[in-house]
C-alpha cells in the first residue's frame, strides 16, 4: 500500500518529464521525509524513497523516476546529437576492428583474443606451438565464441576463463545482467560440446585441479553479493552435489582463488586493507582438507606464491612499501627461515612480483612511475630510459616454463607496445604496437608535473594535449588559453596510470589539455600515500585534486573558466566532495556511477561492499569515524550554493555503487543548488558498474560526456579530426 500511495504522490510531478519538449523543465522528485538512524544521533533522508534493492525488478514509481531524468537528459543533448554522432564515428575509427592481442604461451598452446570487424565481444582463440613460438603448421583453434554467447542479452560479459591442466576442458564465467552475478559453464575443447553443468551466482574466480574434472569456484553471497564459500564441483554432477571447501566468517575480508606458479596448489588468499591470509589444497588431492600456509596478522597483508619447491612472499610486514622474501616449502610462516630478496625501501614500492623458472620479476614504483627488472640483472624499464609519465607493467604470465617474460609500455600518448624478454639472452622483442587508425603520436606531447599541496606535500600530475592546439612559449609554458579536463581517483590504494586512451584524441584535438591529479589515495608515491588519502585522511584526496586545479591555473595549463573534472565511482566521491568545497573552480563535471552517499551506506551492512569498506572510508558505528565521514559526503554536504554543470551516470543494475545514490544525490543537487547550470542524470536501464558492455555501445555513453564538455567549453562546433 505504502508503495502504491508513493506512486500516486510523485505521478503529478513526473507526468510532465516524460516524453520532454527541447525546452522541458527538470524533472521534480517527491521529498518523502525517511529517518536513517545511527548510533550517533538520525538524519533525515527525503529521497530515500528511491531505494529499491529487489535483484530482478524496480518499483514502478523508481522507474518512472529514471526514465524522466533520461528523458530530460535527452532533451537537453538533443541539439548536440550531431556532434555525438561525430564523435562517436572518431572514437570507433581508432578502434582497430579485426584485432587481437599478443598471443601468450601456456604448456603447449598460444593464447589470444580476437576481434572480427563489427563484434562487441572477442573470441577466445589458441594455437599449438613451443615456449619460443606459435606453430605455423598448426590450425588455430576457436575456444569461446563470446559473440555468438552474447547474442540475445541486452548486456553480456565473461568474467574469467580457466582451461584445465591437460589443456582439454574450458571453464567460464558469463554475467548476463550487469549485476556481477556470473554463471559458472564448462566445454568440452576437444569435441566442442558446451556441458549440462552450470552453477549461478558465483563470483569470477575459480582454480582447477590437477585431476582435470573438478572445479573451485567462489559462491556469491545472495545479499553482500560479494565472496561467499569456496565450493568444488566436479564435472558431471549436479551443482546441489557441489562440497564447500572453505568459507571465511570474518565478512569484511575478500577471498579469491587461483593456481600457484609451479601447478602443485590451488590457493585460496583472504585479504583486506589490513590483513591477509593464505590457504591451499594439493591440486593433486583437491578432496584434502584446506590448510594455511600463511596466517593472517593484524596490519599485516602479503600475497605469496609457489614454485621451484619454495615460497615466494610480498609483505609489508616492517616493510610499509612492501618487500619480497622467499621461504622453505615446509615452513613458510617461519620468519627466521625467510631470506630476503628485495628489502624493503622508503623510495620504492614493490607492486607484483611473477615467478619463472629462470627467475623472479618484479615491478616496482618509483616517484609515481612504474619499472619492471629481473631479480640480479638489469630489467627492461633501465634499458629503455623512459621518461617520467611512462607506464611500464608486467604483462600476463601462465606459465612458469615460458621462455619470456611479457611487459608492456604505454604513455598517455603511446599506444600500448608489448615486449617479451627473452629470459635466457636478455634479449628484448617488440610483439605489437596497438594499431589506432588515424592516430599520429607525434602530434600530441606528455609532460609530468608537480603540484605544490598545501600542507606542503608535492602532488604529481600527468599532462597530455595536442602540440599544434595548445600555445606555448619558449620556455614551454602554455599561455593559459585551452579548456583543462582534470581526472582524478585517490581511493583503495589504487595509482591511476597514464595509460593510452584511444578516446581522449577527440578531446586534445579540440584544444583541451588533458591532466590526471595523482592525487593522495591512491599509492603512486608509495603506501604513505595511500595511507594519507584514506580513513581519517580522506579529506586529503579532495584538496590535493583543488590544489593540483589551481596550481595547473597558475602555470597557464588551463584558461579560468574552462576547466572541467571527472571521476568515476569512488572518484565519484572525489568529484561530489570538491564540488562541495571549491565548485567556483569547474566549469563542468561528469561524476560517473559516483559513490556519493557514505555514510548512510556505510551504516547499511546488507549493501554490497559495505562492510568490506569500513577500513577505507571507516566505520561509521564509531562517533569520530561517523562525524568525519558525515563531515565530507557529497549528498549530506550538498547545499544552497552555485555548483558547476554536472553529468551524473549511473547503471540500474550496478552492484558496486547502487543506482539510487547517484539519483538521490541529482535530486537533492537540484532542490538546492542556486545556479540554473545544467544538471543532468543518465541511467543505463540494462547495465551495471561498467556501463554499457561491448566495445563499441560503450562508446555511446563516453561521446555523450564528452558532447557535454565540448558544448560547454565553447568548442561544440570546432571539427576533431588530426590534419
Amino acid at each position: 500500500m505504502k508503495h502504491l500511495l508513493l506512486a500516486l504522490f510523485i505521478g503529478p510531478l513526473l507526468a510532465h518529464a516524460q516524453m520532454p519538449p527541447v525546452n522541458a523543465k527538470p524533472p521534480v522528485a517527491a521529498q518523502v521525509p525517511h529517518i536513517v538512524k545511527s548510533p550517533h544521533g538520525d538524519r533525515t533522508d527525503e529521497y530515500y524513497w528511491l531505494r529499491d534493492d529487489d535483484p530482478k525488478t524496480k518499483r514502478p514509481e523508481v522507474i518512472q523516476y529514471l526514465e524522466a531524468e533520461n528523458a530530460y537528459t535527452e532533451a537537453v543533448l538533443a541539439p548536440l546529437a550531431g556532434l555525438q554522432k561525430q564523435l562517436v564515428a572518431e572514437m570507433r575509427g581508432r578502434i582497430k576492428e579485426d584485432d587481437s592481442t599478443p598471443p601468450v604461451y601456456d604448456r603447449g598452446w598460444w593464447y589470444w583474443r580476437e576481434f572480427k570487424a563489427g563484434d562487441e565481444y572477442p573470441r577466445l582463440m589458441r594455437q599449438r606451438g613451443t615456449p619460443e613460438r606459435v606453430d605455423p603448421k598448426a590450425k588455430p583453434q576457436l575456444l569461446l565464441d563470446q559473440p555468438a554467447l552474447a547474442q540475445g542479452h541486452a548486456y553480456f560479459r565473461v568474467g574469467s576463463t580457466a582451461v584445465s591442466p591437460d589443456g582439454k576442458l574450458l571453464a567460464w564465467t558469463e554475467d548476463t545482467g550487469g549485476r556481477r552475478i556470473h554463471t559458472l559453464r564448462f566445454k568440452n575443447l576437444v569435441t566442442g560440446q558446451i556441458y549440462p553443468d552450470s552453477v549461478p551466482g558465483v563470483l569470477e574466480d575459480m582454480a582447477w585441479a590437477n585431476d582435470n574434472r573438478t572445479l573451485f569456484y567462489i559462491r556469491q553471497d545472495p545479499v553482500t553479493l560479494q565472496s561467499g564459500p569456496v565450493y568444488r564441483h566436479v564435472l558431471g554432477t549436479g551443482a546441489a552435489a557441489d562440497v564447500k571447501v572453505f568459507e571465511e566468517a570474518d565478512k569484511t575480508l575478500f577471498v579469491n582463488l587461483g593456481r600457484t606458479a609451479s601447478g602443485r596448489y590451488v590457493q585460496i588468499g583472504v585479504y583486506g586493507t589490513e590483513t591477509a591470509e593464505t590457504l591451499v589444497v594439493p591440486a593433486d588431492k583437491p578432496t584434502a582438507a584446506v590448510k594455511v600456509v600463511l596466517n593472517r596478522r593484524d596490519k599485516v597483508r602479503h600475497s605469496a606464491d609457489h614454485l621451484n619447491g619454495r615460497w615466494v612472499i610480498r609483505t609489508n610486514e616492517e616493510a610499509l612499501n612492501f618487500k619480497l622474501v622467499s621461504a622453505p616449502e615446509g615452513a613458510p610462516d617461519v620468519r627466521s627461515l625467510w631470506r630476503t630478496l628485495v628489502p624493503a625501501r622508503e623510495q620504492a614500492t614493490l607492486e607484483a612480483f611473477v615467478l619463472t623458472t629462470r627467475g623472479v620479476a618484479v615491478q616496482e614504483r618509483v616517484n609515481a612511475d612504474t619499472r619492471v627488472r629481473l631479480l640480479g640483472r638489469a630489467g627492461p624499464a633501465k634499458a629503455l630510459a623512459l621518461p617520467p609519465g611512462t607506464v611500464v607493467a608486467l604483462g600476463e604470465h601462465r606459465d612458469a616454463a615460458a621462455v619470456h617474460l611479457r611487459y608492456n609500455v604505454t604513455s598517455m600518448v603511446q599506444p600500448t607496445a608489448t615486449y617479451d624478454l627473452h629470459l635466457a639472452t636478455g634479449q628484448a622483442t617488440l610483439r605489437k604496437v596497438r594499431e589506432v587508425p588515424g592516430y599520429d603520436a607525434s602530434l600530441y606531447a606528455t609532460q609530468r608535473l608537480w603540484a605544490p599541496a598545501r600542507d606542503g606535500k608535492r602532488i604529481p600530475v600527468t599532462l597530455a594535449w595536442r602540440k599544434d592546439r595548445v600555445k606555448l612559449n619558449a620556455q614551454g609554458q602554455a599561455d593559459g588559453t585551452a579548456p583543462l579536463f582534470v581526472i582524478g581517483y585517490g581511493s583503495y590504494g589504487y595509482s591511476y596510470d597514464p595509460s593510452f586512451s584511444s578516446n581522449r584524441p577527440s578531446l586534445m584535438d579540440r584544444g583541451f589539455v588533458v591532466a590526471i591529479a595523482h592525487v593522495r589515495g591512491g599509492a603512486e608515491l608509495g603506501e604513505g600515500w595511500y595511507e594519507d588519502g584514506r580513513m581519517m585522511n580522506k579529506k586529503n584526496s579532495f584538496t590535493d585534486f583543488i590544489d593540483a586545479t589551481e596550481a595547473l591555473l597558475k602555470a597557464g595549463w588551463g584558461a579560468p573558466g574552462l576547466v572541467f573534472a571527472n571521476g568515476g565511482s569512488a572518484g565519484g566521491l572525489l568529484m561530489g566532495a570538491v564540488a562541495n568545497m571549491a565548485p567556483q573552480l569547474y566549469k563542468g563535471m561528469v561524476l560517473d556511477v559516483p559513490f556519493v552517499d557514505v555514510v548512510t551506506t556505510m551504516l547499511d551492512e546488507s549493501i554490497p561492499l559495505t562492510a568490506n569498506e569500513w577500513q577505507q572510508w571507516g566505520d561509521p558505528r564509531e562517533k569520530a569515524a561517523y562525524d568525519y565521514m558525515l563531515s565530507y559526503s557529497p549528498y549530506d554536504n550538498i547545499r544552497a550554493q552555485a555548483y558547476p554543470a554536472m553529468l551524473v551516470t549511473t547503471g540500474l543494475w550496478d552492484s558496486q555503487v547502487q543506482y539510487y545514490e547517484p539519483a538521490k544525490y541529482v535530486a537533492r543537487l537540484r532542490a538546492k543548488k542556486t545556479d540554473s547550470n545544467p544538471l543532468l542524470l543518465a541511467t543505463n536501464m540494462k547495465a551495471g558498474h561498467g556501463g554499457a558492455s561491448g566495445r563499441f555501445e560503450i562508446l555511446n555513453e563516453l561521446a555523450r560526456e564528452y558532447a557535454f564538455l565540448l558544448q560547454l567549453a565553447g568548442r561544440a562546433e570546432t571539427a576533431g579530426a588530426a590534419k
